[in-house]
């Protein structure tokens, strides 16, 4: 196999929201901010850790996010408590439409339109080849 792993998920942020998309991804969230390289340091946006992945936010003009189905999945170990931290915070929750077994889970949108999935997933949780 020639792929080891995934590094980072970059998502997009007009620049009118960067600053919301930024408190999103380190305060809503909390996920860890870790320094950009300093050549792309003035690009703005931020870079997190989350275990060995990073999330990047990166600024781009007119992103079309909002009518995107692409994603990133966050695995939490609470569903039900995550959302309420969530909702606490004014983030609208859009629940599952399509349900997998073995998969608690429901979508919302960061401030810049970037959709997000949030799950919990059972020990039933199969994916079979």
């Amino acid at each position: 196999m020639w792929i080891d792993g995934v590094n980072h998920i970059q998502i997009t942020s007009p620049p009118e929201k960067e600053d919301a998309t930024v408190f999103f991804y380190s305060q809503v969230l909390g996920l860890e901010e870790i320094p950009k390289p300093e050549p792309i340091k003035a690009f703005g946006g931020a870079w997190y850790s989350l275990g060995d992945i990073q999330i990047h936010v990166t600024v781009e003009k007119n992103p079309d996010n909002e009518t995107s189905r692409r994603h990133i999945c966050y695995q939490v170990h609470d569903l039900n408590a995550f959302g309420q931290h969530i909702e606490a915070h004014g983030v609208e929750i859009f629940p599952d439409q399509n349900p997998i077994p073995g998969c608690k889970r429901f979508f919302l949108r960061d401030p810049a339109g970037n959709r997000i999935e949030i799950a919990e997933f059972t020990q039933d949780f199969v994916v079979k080849a």
